[in-house]
């Protein structure tokens, strides 16, 4: 069973749309209990971090991830599926996170080359991981990023005013700042890469 986790603040019904597509229709759930029980579990998330760490925490979601993750379940986070993974957020804060991973999120600089913030549209990521080829273009909505402190976890970057983190890696533990669900065939292959 693939979990998709309701925090009261995601894009759950085009990720679910997504992940039926691929052959994969997942459980969309705000259940701490079903999130424990799954054998993937998926995170999306629109909007602010603090709004989105409360959601969790109202429902106990946050430790239930913590726990799944420790264990070894896949774990798939997609733009705040990815933020709230680190230990805090400048967005409405600092706002601590589920701190999994060290490090913190920022927002763009508005010295960026004069480049409009939040970063919208198509843009290309580069790195090697099993789940998403270099060079592929992806749909970004966002105007902060994550910085982590170990460059290790690192697994694909994208410019945008200068380099910044567009996807993690460790372990069990895959997330990325862009939408697989709106980036066309480049998300769907990573969709099915993530289920198979």
């Amino acid at each position: 069973m693939i979990a998709v986790v309701d925090s009261g603040s995601g894009n759950l019904g085009s990720v679910a749309r997504a992940l039926t597509r691929v052959g994969a229709p997942p459980v969309v759930t705000s259940d701490p209990e079903v999130v424990r029980r799954a054998d993937r579990v998926v995170v999306p998330g629109q909007g602010a971090f603090r709004d989105c760490m409360a959601g969790l925490s109202a429902r106990g979601l946050d430790e239930a991830l913590r726990e799944v993750i420790a264990r070894g379940t896949p774990y798939l986070g997609i733009c705040l599926g990815l933020q709230i993974l680190f230990e805090e957020s400048e967005e409405q804060g600092p706002c601590a996170g589920l701190g999994l991973l060290g490090g913190r999120v920022v927002r763009f600089s508005l010295s960026s080359g004069g480049l409009k913030i939040p970063h919208m549209g198509w843009n290309q990521v580069s790195g090697h991981d099993p789940l998403i080829d270099d060079g592929a273009h992806v749909y970004f909505v966002h105007s902060y990023h994550a910085v982590p402190s170990d460059r290790a976890v690192v697994a694909t970057t994208t410019e945008y005013g200068g380099k910044f983190t567009s996807a993690v890696r460790k372990d069990n533990l895959f997330a990325v700042q862009f939408h697989p669900e709106k980036s066309q065939r480049a998300g769907l292959t990573l969709l099915e890469r993530f289920v198979r």
